[in-house]
């Protein structure tokens, strides 16, 4: 080993130690690794040992922030058990703990810390004390502060490597820093520490990795500029967690048992569960900027839930392989919104955060402690099962666990003990709460699973304790049969290069994709505060309705009387008139809240009246939140007596992203039961051309609509209002009325690319029954302070020729585009 490395930390010298000293470089390292191999055990020389000791690849291990708490906890100990379980192998170690004090005041609380590393049980005394001085004499502290520190260590490196003559086999850097800091890290050991001939680069990241998609994209560039996506171990520990890590074996081996039971039809939900008893006192700095959702339900329940859902890779080995099918489930996802969601703060939060950020007592923060998401999978193996996300603080009990409960179609009449009506469930057990250790528990009435590996061992004395409502005796039960740390665990894969148990980008970036969405619903909402602990009772607890999500008890905890300012929480639906038509006006949400609504009755009536509902839609980007919300909450909606038809569409293929109709498709007719013979979309391509006037392709659909709606009166005619006041593709600078004469549909031009669309005219639109203009965000509110203004004008202003001749119209506008 390289003797240069062990003069910063001395151990009292030895007579050992002397002798050690009085030999050169080679016989040095020849002499520990022969001492090592005899202390555990190893028999060299006598024939049992086919292979020759050779010279090893050399290892340099460097924790940035290695005398800070996660080092001091975890990393030093994860790295000596990497270095004795590696004694035996062709490696050799040198270990670094770098940071921004200065070598004399950082070096003894680093001996300190390493001291404090401990072995197995397998391992002697003995052995253990002779490890122990080795690691602390293979281990030192430098200053990594500047470019130069980090210039310093990598000739510090070199020199080490060619004064004992031993070829390097890579580098591997842990950056336990604060991620602000990892981009300039990550610059400095690109420019002056990547290793010569071959040899490999591992550097390790720490959460967060941004805290939304826009900061996590740029985390991921910066990143991307220094390393390879294959040098970046982005570690989420409770990967490592010995069951979280068994959860894909475990799958695997009972695949028989569990291929007929794994699917919509027999899992009544799936449940992640992280309930923690501990406050974030001395946290709050970095806890109030990022809150539950961003600390627990993004990362450590994301990855956990992709584990229970994801399809089996054919090989488990295959990093890969693991990496694509997660990151498939995560895209499925249906996506989340404000009513997916309840969140809570424990009492003293507020407290706490005025004293550690020395706030006055009027600053109010709504960061939740408290989360609890229900979350659906848009794949026909899971589609309908509600999988429940949920985590805080100081909450009842410390304790960790995914349950797949399984529907039982068994009723017992009489014997209501009996097994076969107790709860079928399989429980991913972390650890800690009643059972106190981790445990994979599989209830006795759905199968005995198979033994996983010799790691593992079956558990058959129980004590008297319940498990999720059943006794611990009506269990399979399954737990390691040594308990080893997370972190250590996750360290020896990032030395084998095991890369299935880390985030890559593509995941990474997925993921913000999904929670970001959420998180900006969740801005200005109020979190229900809960005193913490057992007094927290059932205030918690959730109720799933339909693919929402809600409190259990409706309590009240804040009131507008809170709330100062104008935030969505402090205005309620308004009903008033707009150019003397009627107008709703509410908050983003509520507004699209109150239309689906509307639409639906709307429907309701028309099906009740005629046997049928007729309805045109707009295209553009206002609608994709309606689409959304009556895909996802309006299971009642009358679909198979109803017709969508497109008020307007740009001259592409149907199939571009750019369509109208595409966009329709896919947000809201393939997630709803519509036959597909009651969807018309328009005819902008025949003949292989777009929108060619001989083509007929307006007349066409005029014929459509005359043929199936009853005197080419739609029931409902969704309308968006671009900046410009134009309405569905009628724009300024023609004589509309004049041009477009009788006709119900025609070819126009738009300022924008695509030029060419295909339209309802106002004829058409103005024959409707009920005609709803939906008006929504702050860019429109110069539009509609002109238009409340001018007269009637459709060749200048279009939208103002929108005039139901014995119908309805009504304006939905929201609060951001009414009051600027």
């Amino acid at each position: 080993m390289c003797v240069g490395s062990l003069r910063v930390l001395r151990l009292p010298p030895t007579t050992k130690n002397l002798q050690l000293r009085s030999l050169d470089g080679y016989q040095k390292m020849f002499v520990i690794v022969i001492l090592l191999l005899v202390t555990l055990g190893v028999q060299v020389g006598n024939g049992e040992v086919k292979e020759k000791v050779q010279r090893p690849g050399h290892v340099s291990v460097v924790i940035v922030g290695g005398t800070g708490d996660l080092a001091k906890k975890y990393l030093w100990q994860g790295f000596f058990e990497l270095y004795v379980k590696q004694v035996r192998s062709r490696n050799t170690f040198s270990f670094y703990g770098g940071g921004l004090l200065p070598s004399e005041k950082a070096t003894p609380v680093l001996f300190e810390t390493l001291k404090a590393v401990s072995c197995s049980k397998t391992i002697s005394p003995e052995q253990c004390a002779l490890l122990k001085e080795q690691f602390l004499r293979l281990s030192q502290y430098r200053q990594l502060k500047t470019l130069k520190d980090y210039q310093d260590l990598a000739k510090h490196i070199e020199q080490e490597l060619q004064q004992e003559e031993i070829t390097e086999a890579g580098r591997l850097f842990y950056l336990s820093v604060p991620a602000f800091a990892y981009a300039d890290i990550s610059s400095k050991i690109n420019s002056s520490c990547r290793p010569n001939g071959g040899a490999w680069l591992k550097v390790v990241l720490e959460k967060p990795f941004g805290h939304d998609l826009r900061s996590a994209q740029e985390l991921a560039s910066q990143l991307g500029s220094s390393l390879k996506d294959e040098e970046m171990y982005r570690i989420d520990h409770y990967l490592g967690k010995q069951v979280v890590a068994k959860i894909l074996p475990f799958r695997a081996e009972n695949k028989k048992l569990l291929d007929p039971i794994w699917n919509k039809h027999q899992i009544e939900r799936v449940e992640i569960v992280l309930k923690e008893t501990l406050d974030v006192k001395g946290r709050i700095q970095y806890y109030d900027q990022y809150g539950v959702i961003r600390d627990m339900l993004q990362n450590h329940i994301t990855e956990i839930m992709t584990l229970l859902t994801m399809r089996l890779p054919l090989n488990l080995s295959s990093s890969e392989e693991v990496i694509q099918n997660k990151l498939q489930i995560v895209r499925s996802l249906l996506p989340l919104e404000k009513s997916k969601a309840v969140v809570g703060q424990y009492q003293a939060y507020q407290a706490e955060v005025q004293q550690e950020l020395n706030q006055t007592k009027d600053q109010v923060t709504l960061t939740p402690t408290f989360a609890a998401v229900l979350a659906h999978i848009d794949d026909p193996q899971y589609e309908g099962v509600p999988v429940l996300l949920i985590s805080g603080k100081m909450l009842d009990e410390r304790v960790g666990y995914a349950r797949i409960l399984f529907k039982n179609d068994i009723f017992c009449l009489q014997n209501q003990g009996s097994i076969h009506c107790k709860p079928k469930q399989i429980v991913f057990h972390f650890g800690h709460g009643s059972l106190k250790y981790p445990a994979i528990l599989v209830s006795k009435n759905l199968f005995k699973p198979a033994l996983m590996d010799s790691e593992w061992k079956e558990v058959t004395d129980h004590s008297d304790l319940n498990v999720l409502g059943l006794p611990i005796s009506e269990y399979y039960v399954q737990t390691p049969i040594e308990y080893r740390e997370a972190y250590s665990e996750l360290i020896y894969q990032i030395f084998a290069g095991h890369k299935n148990s880390f985030v890559s980008t593509e995941n990474l970036l997925a993921s913000w994709g999904l929670w970001t969405r959420l998180l900006l619903s969740l801005t200005n909402s109020y979190p229900r505060i809960y005193p913490g602990g057992a007094e927290n009772g059932d205030l918690l607890d959730v109720h799933v309705k339909g693919k929402e999500i809600i409190y259990h008890n409706e309590v009240v905890i804040i009131n507008n009387d809170h709330i100062s300012g104008t935030s969505p929480n402090g205005f309620q639906v308004m009903h008033g008139k707009f150019r003397s038509d009627e107008m709703v006006s509410a908050w983003a949400e509520e507004l699209v809240e109150r239309l689906a609504v509307d639409l639906q009755e709307a429907a309701e009536a028309a099906v009740y009246k005629d046997g049928v509902f007729h309805m045109a839609l707009s295209g553009g980007s206002t609608p994709l939140a309606l689409f959304h919300r009556l895909a996802q909450h309006h299971f009642s909606f009358p679909w198979r007596n109803t017709h969508v038809w497109m008020v307007d569409e740009r001259c592409v293929p149907l199939t571009e992203m750019e369509s109208n109709f595409h966009s329709l498709h896919d947000h809201l007719l393939y997630h709803v039961k519509i036959p597909y013979y009651n969807i018309h979309p328009m005819p902008v391509q025949i003949n292989h051309r777009l929108c060619v006037d001989e083509d007929g392709g307006a007349l066409l659909y005029e014929k459509e609509v005359s043929k199936f709606v009853y005197q080419s009166r739609f029931h409902f005619v969704l309308l968006g209002v671009g900046q410009d006041s134009h309405v569905a593709s009628l724009f300024s600078g023609s004589s509309l009325a004049s041009e477009h004469g009788e006709s119900l549909v025609a070819v126009t031009e738009s300022p924008f690319k695509p030029h060419q669309r295909m339209s309802l005219t106002l004829k058409a639109i103005n024959r409707a029954q009920r005609v709803a203009l939906l008006v929504m965000g702050k860019g429109k509110h110069d539009m509609l302070t002109q238009m409340s203004r001018v007269k009637n004008n459709p060749d200048k202003w279009p939208v103002t020729g929108v005039k139901p001749t014995n119908g309805r119209l009504v304006w939905y506008i929201d609060y951001d585009a009414l009051l600027g």
